[in-house]
């Protein structure tokens, strides 16, 4: 099943269980708003080259539309509007003034060199400048994006509007981003998991832990479960396994990784096979990668009693099902890893503030705003006595409707 179909059946169970009136359903699941347009630039040859860029705008009754732009060769139009919806469900979890977004160029970034990177994202800016905006929509780095492609954003568009720090989030810190941006999606996943684990009276030292993804939010949340006192027994990501029972030196993995560009040949653990990471021993295993990674052929063989799902979409439906037969306690997505946009949301009312945080506020804000957003979750599993995931999505559906039924969507 792929991203759109998880997603609409989510939403479509979601408001099943809230009772929501079928001509609100259908009017909630059609995006506001689908641009695309033609971004045509000269590359070093000299020659043209032309790029398909689009900006879904999923919903905008709580506020501006926000979510990430990717540059990627296969933009398939139905992730990105999962994606987009999924913002507006995450932002309603969260509780932050947002509705969902999410667009990006089909292009693939490696082959392009910095300054063709810079012209196209430019180009882009220019075709979109009009229709997005410090309370329209506010983009994001996304996968293939990063902090300098935010500032080549940020530059085109106050050529438009004047300065305008607040029109993207994950911007160099230089230029009115914020401080524990880099981290935060990352630092999420583990107040999340400190939450959850506080449920069932367990906290994260001494318990096991697998992670597979070792990127931005896999590296974070390693180190900072690591320095919680954590066992990670197992690390991957795409260049390969590695596995250590008496728990990885996470500082000497990163080390090493930043010399080596990989984690083989580290000498603290023994490598193994990648397909075995997400069925090993563990008690929570926390997949930070790539969205269908658990699906019914390896559901299941999970070994796990806790699923920290880091990444978008990790689990399928299907394996949802096995999971929760087995009787194991799935974090949703929606919920796991909304720290990032929720220190992306404090990014932004810093700038408009024009009065920045230091990172301890920062963190000891995101950690308020998760475990609060863990409890009404739980609330919310009560009330309809349902699981975590319908949990957090019936949260989000549910304000999302609230705030369009109280905007007069009818009239």
């Amino acid at each position: 099943m792929n991203a759109l179909a998880a997603t609409n059946r989510n939403f479509r169970l979601a408001s099943r269980l809230l009772g929501l009136d079928t001509k609100l359903e259908k009017s909630l699941l059609i995006p506001f708003r689908e641009i695309k347009v033609e971004c045509t630039i000269p590359k070093d040859d000299g020659t043209l080259a032309t790029y398909v860029g689009f900006r879904i705008q999923h919903d905008n009754a709580r506020g501006p539309m926000k979510g990430g732009i990717r540059y990627h060769p296969e933009v398939d139009p139905d992730e990105v509007n999962a994606l987009a919806q999924l913002m507006t469900w995450k932002t309603g979890v969260a509780d932050i003034p947002y509705g969902g977004a999410k667009g990006g160029i089909g292009c693939n970034p490696r082959d392009l060199s910095k300054s063709e990177l810079e012209r196209l994202t430019r180009v882009f800016t220019q075709k979109i400048h009009d229709l997005i905006g410090i309370h329209t929509d506010v983009p994001a780095p996304d996968m293939g994006t990063n902090a300098q492609t935010m500032a080549w954003i940020l530059d085109e568009y106050s050529k438009f509007h004047g300065h305008s720090p607040a029109v993207v989030t994950g911007k160099p810190i230089d230029l009115g981003g914020s401080l524990g941006r880099e981290a935060a999606t990352g630092r999420g996943v583990v107040y999340a998991t400190e939450a959850l684990l506080a449920e069932y009276g367990k906290s994260i030292k001494g318990m096991s832990f697998v992670i597979q993804g070792f990127g931005n939010v896999g590296s974070w949340a390693s180190r900072l479960i690591h320095e919680k006192g954590g066992k990670i027994i197992v690390v991957s990501d795409i260049t390969g396994a590695i596995k250590n029972p008496n728990g990885i030196d996470i500082p000497e993995l990163l080390k090493h990784k930043e010399a080596t560009g990989s984690l083989k040949s580290f000498s603290g653990g023994d490598s193994m096979d990648p397909n075995e990471v997400l069925v090993h021993e563990c008690d929570v295993l926390i997949p930070c990668a790539l969205g269908g990674v658990l699906n019914r052929e390896n559901a299941a063989d999970v070994k796990a009693k806790f699923i920290i799902e880091a990444a978008n979409h990790p689990t399928d439906p299907e394996a949802d099902e096995i999971l929760s037969k087995k009787g194991v306690v799935i974090l949703p997505d929606i919920y796991a890893n909304a720290g990032g946009v929720t220190v992306s949301y404090f990014e932004w009312v810093q700038n408009i503030q024009g009065f920045m945080w230091d990172e301890e506020k920062v963190n000891t804000e995101l950690k308020k705003y998760m475990t609060q957003a863990f409890h009404n979750i739980k609330n919310m599993c009560q009330t309809h006595e349902c699981s975590l995931r319908m949990g957090a999505f019936t949260l989000g559906v549910n304000r999302v409707a609230r705030a369009t039924i109280l905007r007069g969507w009818e009239a």
